[in-house]
Parts: C-alpha cells; structure tokens; sequence
C-alpha cells in the first residue's frame, strides 16, 4: 500500500487508446501507480511525437527526461520542468519498488523511434521488430505483473507476447497514418516475401479506391495473422491475474483481437482507412471477455 498520499495526480488520458487505461475494473489501491506509469509513458511519447520539434530536439529532451527518471529512482525532489510526471511517479517507485530499468527502456525505444525516422530507416526482420516491442510495449505489462505481485516466468512470458501483440496491432492498424509520416514497421524481409521494398513507400499517401493490389492486401493479412498468433500465446494470463486485473486484462486482449477482426472486416485494407474501438464495441467486447474459457482462451472463432 502506498506509505503516504500522492502529491499530485498524473495526467488523465487525453488521447484515443485503443484498450483501457487504469479502468474502474483496477483495484483502488493500484490506480495511482498505474496513472503515474501512464503519465510518465505518455508525455515521453508527446516529446518524441508531438508539435514540430526537430529530431535533434526532441532526442535532447527524452535524455533531460531519462535524467529525471535516474533522479527520481535515487529520491531526489523533481525539477521544475516535469513536476505533474515525476512528482507521482517518483512516489510510486517509492511505494511499490518500480523498476528504473522498465521505465528507460520506454525512453530506449520512443529514442529509437525518432532515430529510424530521422533517417527514414525500417525493420530487417521480424526479430528486429520484436526488440523494438521488447522496449516499447512489453515494459508496461511487466510493470503491471509487479504491481499485482506476478513474477513467474510464464506469466512473464505471455505478458510479453500480449504486449508485443499490441503494439504490432497499432502498427497494422496505422500504416494509413505512420506511412506518410516515414515510418517504417513492415520489416524489410515481409515485404520482399510479397514483393516489395522500403522505395516503394517512402512517398506513401494514404490509398483511395481502387482497392490496393493483392500483394498489399496479402502483406497486412500475414502481419495481422503474426499478432493474432502472438495474443493467442498471451491469452491465458487472464487466468493467472486475480480477480479485477484478470476482468482488466481480459478487455485488453479482447480490444486488441477486435482491431483485428476489423482490419480483416476492411479486406486487410490499412492502407487507406485506420479502424478504430468505440463505445459501440463495448458489448461485444464483455460479451467475449465473459466467455473466454481456459481451454480456450483467445476465442477467435467468434463472429465478426
């Protein structure tokens, strides 16, 4: 339990999240650390995302935030730049021992983002692009297991591959989005094996009918196919978690499954059009979180 109160609240959501972000289903005690987590993750994506900052710029000031996380590690009062992030969460690594390593390897991977950007550089290979989920996606699932007391290696491992799933669903879900922004997730071997290469889109707009040609269409289909696999590994963690943080993950894994079914409902079309989670989703969303089984935990044959 927290030894003393919060001394400020970190930032609520602001952006559109796919999956649920220190939900009512969050036991009370947890939602602060998780909140602060939360916060530090993303106002360091803003700083690498957001505004028109040069690359340069924005590399400078995630190395004055990971200095600010190394302070906060070591109890020192926060500076005046980022109070409302690294006052809670300095706090919350007071309370419940949060690893400093988890947190920097966020900031390894918003950085590597912005280099792979600024050099309009890709993925080679599947492998590549799983080191880069290590670091930006993994991380949070790691925490959260910490804060609910699971450490096993089991349960280490399906967080890592439901995290990982995650994060690739973002990525086929946004090519529409991050394409014209030169970036670059389709590893370089995926697309070879459909007969393409990083040339072909680094002038990229967003497609408009007609449909894109068959390769395209195959190429998101087998990366969609790769994160449906990969949630399917991690879904029965939802069995480890107890009680609420189960109920909490079992939408998360359901939400991610769901941009899936609806990426393939687009004929595996991303290319011109984002889908997205609503308030319309919701019911059917606790409708296949109810009915997730252990014998069968992702449900993938539920209608679409």
């Amino acid at each position: 339990m927290p030894s003393t109160p919060y001394p400020a609240a970190a930032a609520a959501p602001t952006h559109y999240e796919n999956f649920p972000v220190a939900s009512w289903l969050c036991p009370p005690r947890l939602r602060p650390p998780i909140a602060a987590i939360y916060g530090f993750a993303r106002t360091a994506d803003d700083i690498a995302d957001e505004g028109e900052a040069a690359a340069d710029q924005r590399l400078e000031d995630l190395h004055a935030f990971r200095a600010e996380l190394a302070a906060a590690a070591r109890g020192a009062a926060p500076s005046p730049r980022w109070p409302e992030v690294f006052g809670p969460l300095a706090q919350a690594m007071r309370d419940f021992a949060l690893p400093e390593s988890l947190l920097a390897d966020l900031l390894s991977a918003f950085m590597q983002d912005i280099e792979k950007t600024r050099d309009a550089a890709g993925y080679a290979d599947r492998a590549e692009l799983l080191d880069y989920c290590r670091r930006s996606a993994n991380p949070i699932g790691r925490l959260l297991l910490h804060l609910y007391g699971v450490d096993d290696a089991r349960a280490l491992a399906r967080s890592d591959a439901i995290c990982s799933a995650l994060q690739l669903i973002n990525f086929w879900q946004d090519l529409s989005v991050d394409l014209p922004r030169g970036r670059y997730y389709l590893p370089a071997a995926e697309l070879a094996s459909h007969g393409f290469k990083f040339e072909d889109f680094r002038a990229f707009r967003p497609l408009a009918p007609p449909a894109p040609p068959p390769a395209a269409i195959a190429l998101v289909s087998a990366q969609v196919a790769w994160a449906r696999n990969l949630m399917n590994e991690g879904a029965p963690l939802v069995h480890r978690l107890p009680g609420r943080a189960g109920w909490e993950l079992r939408f998360v894994v359901q939400g991610g499954l769901r941009i899936l079914d609806k990426i393939e409902v687009l004929g595996f079309d991303t290319w011109s059009q984002r889908p997205t989670i609503g308030k319309a989703d919701a019911p059917l969303l606790a409708w296949r979180a109810l009915r997730m089984r252990r014998q069968s935990p992702a449900m993938t044959s539920f209608p679409r």
